[in-house]
């Protein structure tokens, strides 16, 4: 190896470390990490999406550059799990850890909620049911521009309570757009009670499908299905895609997982170490 090549070395094996860092329990740390230094909640609703945020972006967003147009964009939808969002940030090496030790302080801008102040996110989401119309929004833009960048809006199974979503999910068959990729966080719980006891979506996959969109369903905490899947044929006949994420609230802490009790309740120190110690554990 001549001493050019000797010199890329450093890079190289930065780079390798980078790579081996995204991963999933290494996001479920920080989840519960700044959780219990901020003392708040939603902590079930970030862990449920720990992979499909590290399918995203550790694998399927084409996001190098946040200024350049043509980048991928991704939305929130269910802007209350911003937690796994940010620790994605900093994973990548957007965020300093003293940033993202700012979480839910006063003046900064990592909110309870993703808010468009920060480098990265393209849209302010939290209010739910209107991250999917966002998302139609972009595309159309794209698709009118004759853009080869996507759009992915990761939702709630809650927010499909939302009569905003179907105008959402008619309006995009209708104009066909293919370049939108939708991701249900289907997890099954609501703030206040089980999705099948609020409005049950037990038949989602078929009814998307009579709306005419591409509906695929996988594994929500496996990395390379949700990969796979996401990266699935587009051509469709101009179907935008939809992606049913079967996920557990919660996943990766066994305490926490299908209690509706961790929408919003933070951490007490007993329940904080043992939340880590199990991610540990499995790590």
């Amino acid at each position: 190896m001549s001493e050019m090549d000797l010199s890329l070395l450093p890079m190289l094996s930065s780079l390798k470390q980078k790579s081996q860092s995204f991963l999933p329990n290494n996001l479920r740390r920080i989840i519960i990490e700044q959780s219990k230094r901020a003392g708040v909640g939603h902590i079930g609703s970030a862990l449920s999406i720990v992979e499909i945020i590290t399918a995203l972006y550790g694998h399927v967003l084409n996001v190098s550059g946040i200024r350049d147009p043509n980048r991928d964009r991704f939305i929130l939808s269910k802007g209350h799990a911003a937690l796994a969002l940010y620790g994605a940030f900093h994973l990548k090496g957007w965020i300093s850890k003293e940033e993202l030790d700012t979480f839910c302080g006063n003046g900064s801008k990592l909110g309870v909620h993703p808010e468009h102040i920060l480098p990265h996110v393209d849209f302010a989401t939290g209010s739910l049911g209107q991250g999917l119309s966002f998302g139609v929004g972009a595309a159309l833009a794209a698709h009118h521009e004759k853009a080869n960048r996507q759009v992915y809006v990761l939702l709630s199974d809650a927010e499909m309570n939302e009569g905003a979503v179907w105008e959402a999910i008619m309006f995009a068959r209708q104009h066909k757009l293919s370049n939108l990729c939708a991701i249900l966080d289907a997890n099954g719980q609501q703030a206040f009670g089980y999705t099948r006891d609020v409005l049950d979506q037990t038949n989602i996959s078929e009814r998307l499908q009579s709306f005419g969109w591409q509906v695929n369903s996988v594994d929500g905490h496996n990395v390379n299905e949700l990969v796979k899947t996401i990266h699935s044929p587009i051509n469709f006949g101009g179907a935008p895609r939809f992606v049913i994420a079967r996920t557990v609230f919660g996943k990766g802490v066994s305490f926490m997982e299908n209690k509706i009790k961790w929408h919003y309740s933070p951490l007490s120190d007993h329940e904080y170490k043992e939340a880590m110690a199990e991610i540990d554990k499995h790590s």
